[in-house]
């Protein structure tokens, strides 16, 4: 099949042809999958590169519990709709030893752990709190691990009593000033609890999950369906086996739904373009960590500047920028400059009003509600001095 069509189709599915505009914040996450939250503007610009949602309604959305972030797939963060809740905190369950492991390397009991849960929730009981209001209200439950502890990125005990909770569905944390781009927080006990009710085991839920995987962004192979989950072969293999899968043509490794396949066969990728400026962790090109192919064959050995050099655009994994796309073709790559207060863009050499009014728009909303388009809570408009003056060059 060819492979415009297949890009048009991920496009259609993702919404990014304009068939989610004016929908709530939930409709476009059900749609389009969970937006990856790393304390930047991903999760906004899912939303406005969409719907056209804009900064306040998207807090509000936050703030209402229609949507919220949610240790989830992989154990990471995705801000998810209020139907997948459940789900989202159940199948990032298993992905959360890791640092107890560590811990109790450190002299940290499971017990101790357990101690310091139920004097968290007591503390949460009078109302939501900051940790180091947390901190004081369990007095010496929480300690400090020391120089040992603080080697290996863990300086005191209430993040794993925290981390705990939240994967359990019993407290959720809510952002300290309303906005879903940066990473202070107050925590809270959620009650009733998400997972009251839901009575899927984690190995029960990773087939729910592979169902919304492969209706967000299907086509798409066993691989890359591995590595949203962070399940392995074996463990992928059964989650994907219930749903019946179908290969996209004779010989192919992309799967999808035999009933998605029939629309796709008759799917006519749209005559004229239309652009779209995405995060760099835009769901079309994470949910199956793949930039290749999203480009035209013509655009693989397209230099892009990626830590500090440049490189063939085809070896990439991930997008190294924000990216423009075009009926799901990459087609362009930005940053913003908070000096200049404008995007700083190239296009894979074209041309055309339409994507300047794109970028315009996307640079209007950007400056007048956001402020910044970090990619992540560590991106600065220092650290990204670089790759602007890279695009400012090639663009």
């Amino acid at each position: 099949m060819d492979e415009a069509t297949i890009r048009a189709w991920w496009s259609n599915r993702q919404g990014l042809d304009g068939t989610l505009r004016g929908k709530s914040a939930a409709d476009v996450l059900e749609r389009s999958g969970w937006a990856r939250s790393v304390g930047g503007v991903g999760p906004y610009l899912t939303l406005f590169s969409r719907a056209g949602t804009n900064r306040e309604d998207s807090d509000k959305a936050v703030a209402n519990l229609e949507i919220h972030e949610l240790p989830s797939a992989r154990g990471c963060t995705y801000v998810v709709p209020a139907g997948d809740f459940p789900l989202a905190l159940r199948v990032g369950q298993e992905f959360g030893g890791g640092e107890l492991k560590v811990a109790a390397k450190l002299g940290v009991t499971g017990k101790e752990i357990d101690r310091l849960c139920d004097a968290v929730a007591g503390a949460l009981a009078k109302g939501p709190l900051d940790p180091e209001q947390i901190r004081e209200a369990t007095g010496g439950a929480a300690r400090n691990l020391g120089p040992e502890g603080k080697k290996k990125g863990m300086i005191t005990t209430l993040p794993l009593a925290l981390g705990r909770l939240q994967s359990l569905g019993e407290i959720r944390r809510i952002p300290s000033t309303g906005r879903i781009d940066q990473q202070r927080y107050q925590y809270a006990l959620w009650r009733p609890n998400p997972l009251s009710g839901f009575k899927l085991a984690p190995a029960e839920a990773y087939p729910e999950l592979a169902r919304r995987f492969f209706r967000w962004i299907g086509p798409a192979t066993l691989g890359e369906f591995q590595w949203f989950s962070g399940l392995g072969v074996k463990a992928s293999k059964a989650a994907v086996e219930p749903l019946k899968l179908v290969a996209l043509e004779n010989g192919s490794d992309r799967l999808m739904f035999p009933e998605a396949r029939d629309r796709l066969v008759d799917f006519k990728a749209p005559t004229k373009p239309q652009y779209s400026l995405v995060s760099s962790l835009d769901a079309i090109s994470t949910l199956r960590r793949d930039v290749k192919g999203l480009l035209d064959s013509k655009d693989w050995n397209r230099r892009v500047f990626i830590d500090n050099s440049m490189m063939a655009a085809k070896g990439l994994t991930d997008l190294p920028n924000h990216a423009i796309l075009d009926r799901g073709r990459l087609v362009g790559l930005w940053e913003y400059d908070t000096e200049k207060q404008s995007i700083a863009w190239t296009s894979f050499g074209i041309k055309d009003k339409k994507l300047d009014a794109a970028v315009e728009q996307t640079e209007k909303y950007i400056r007048e509600q956001l402020g910044d388009a970090r990619s992540f809570s560590l991106d600065s408009p220092r650290s990204r001095g670089p790759r602007i003056e890279a695009l400012r060059k090639t663009g």
